[in-house]
């Protein structure tokens, strides 16, 4: 180990384009499809994104408080740790190591394959290149593996070279949804369905995916149906708490961390919003599942749920399917830079904590935890082959929810504990802001837990949480020994 303390070297502007770059993969261009289907009005579809967006920021701002009272690696490890104990801490970070981070980076990687073989198609997922009987491996999940390796080689290079990535990619796909969003209105205005999708924008349905069985919903259903399709739009932004897992490296964290925060949640939820309003102005919300183009197809059945695709195709035609491919391309790689070069510093946290391996505490020539990013880098390309990453990933969603409910809770038991600590920022409107994110997630929770539809993604997501407090046990057993 030839450094022995992470050296603070980012800026406002590099936590920002973490917050942001993590939060931007390939959700927004893809989720609308399912939520239009599930929701079947306009102004739902969007109160659903507007709702999200709010939802988030609140997150984030309370996160903002424990942050620049707490600036370490590990972040809301470190944050959980302190309200609840080391118990708590590694239940948490046994579940991001487990599936949420590493299950992100495997998914976000074999979404980049997907879209590389709109321009290659001997990388597709569908072409297998060795089958083992127990195993088939096809050219996507190689060169899903790839990427997860080169950026992690990347990001043992040290963080400078880390975060000019990430700004680099960042920067690209925001000035990309920008102008997606700006051409698309403007040619909007030359269309009819501003009238056709925002008339009785508020009439609900739900919409059978196979048969195109329309059921109009009210009430309580109504609810439940929004609160299972903002399961789509919260976790398309997602991975917005990442920048607390490097705290230690930013400068003046204090300040920088909570305003990084604020802007990239900010800047994301806004583009998320108008992204969608871009694409309600362009296509027709309903369509039919045997419709042959965009136009018949509308939102809810957009071919491979490819919606800003469909979108980008009546301004571009033809040449729509390359360039949002290339778009989706430089998001998810720069989305998985941000998530690998994060989710790296937790792993370290906690071995300094004695609760992963040992080796995940050293520094390398560069100053960055080169081990402990190749002990992630080495099982999301494990997740990768299992081909189960989204499965995983739709398990720990209710997992996600609990773990932000529990650190945003810690506010309130932090007040009390430490009532003296440094508080260089404060969240904003307290008590009732950090209480209303709490009411919001956990109605949601509760909302997945009753839905027959989602109960089967719901429930193993919470057996896989409870799996940490065994393993925490036989962590502590060995220690001892």
């Amino acid at each position: 180990m030839e450094n022995n303390a992470l050296k603070q070297s980012l800026s406002l502007f590099d936590a920002t384009m973490i917050v942001a770059g993590s939060m931007i993969g390939s959700g927004i261009f893809i989720v609308s499809a399912s939520m239009s289907l599930q929701l079947g009005s306009s102004g739902y579809l969007l109160l659903a994104w507007v709702v999200s967006a709010i939802i988030t920021l609140m997150a984030a701002l309370s996160y903002g408080e424990l942050a620049g009272m707490m600036p370490k690696a590990g972040g809301q490890y470190v944050y959980l740790k302190e309200a609840y104990g080391p118990k708590v801490g590694f239940m948490y970070g046994w579940t991001v190591f487990a599936v949420i981070q590493t299950g992100t980076i495997a998914a976000v990687a074999v979404a980049f394959a997907k879209y590389t073989a709109v321009f290659i198609p001997a990388v597709s997922t569908t072409n297998i290149i060795a089958d083992l009987g127990f195993l088939k491996i096809s050219a996507g999940q190689a060169l899903a593996i790839a990427t997860i390796v080169i950026i992690t080689y990347i990001n043992t290079k040290g963080v400078q070279t880390g975060k000019m990535l990430q700004g680099i990619f960042t920067s690209t796909k925001l000035i990309a949804l920008l102008l997606l969003i700006i051409v698309g209105l403007i040619v909007a205005f030359n269309g009819h369905f501003i009238r056709e999708n925002f008339h009785n924008m508020w009439n609900a349905s739900s919409t059978d995916e196979k048969t195109g069985m329309v059921t109009p919903i009210s009430g309580f259903t109504l609810v439940a149906a929004l609160g299972v399709a903002m399961v789509g739009s919260l976790f398309s932004s997602d991975a917005w708490n990442n920048v607390t897992f490097i705290s230690a490296e930013i400068k003046k964290p204090g300040r920088n961390i909570p305003l990084a925060l604020l802007f990239g949640t900010l800047m994301v939820g806004v583009l998320y919003i108008l992204a969608n309003i871009t694409y309600l102005c362009i296509l027709p919300l309903h369509g039919s599942p045997g419709g042959t183009d965009v136009m018949h197809q509308g939102i809810q059945y957009a071919k491979d749920e490819r919606v800003a695709t469909a979108a980008v195709s009546i301004i571009l035609g033809n040449a729509a399917t390359y360039v949002m491919a290339a778009l989706i391309m430089v998001s998810t790689f720069g989305c998985n830079n941000g998530i690998i070069l994060s989710g790296s510093r937790l792993y370290y946290a906690m071995a300094q904590d004695g609760l992963f391996f040992k080796q995940a505490t050293e520094l390398n020539s560069k100053g960055v935890p080169a081990k402990s990013l190749i002990f992630q880098c080495i099982w999301a390309c494990a997740l990768c082959l299992s081909g189960k990453y989204n499965q995983l990933l739709d398990y720990v969603i209710i997992a996600s929810l609990f773990f932000y409910i529990f650190t945003i809770a810690g506010i309130f038991i932090l007040r009390k504990k430490q009532p003296n600590a440094e508080r260089p920022y404060k969240v904003f409107a307290y008590p009732v802001l950090p209480a209303l994110y709490i009411i919001a997630a956990l109605a949601i929770s509760i909302d997945l837990l009753i839905d027959k539809s989602t109960q089967n993604n719901t429930w193993p997501g919470i057996i896989i949480v409870l799996l940490g407090l065994p393993i925490y046990y036989l962590v502590k057993k060995k220690e001892r020994a």
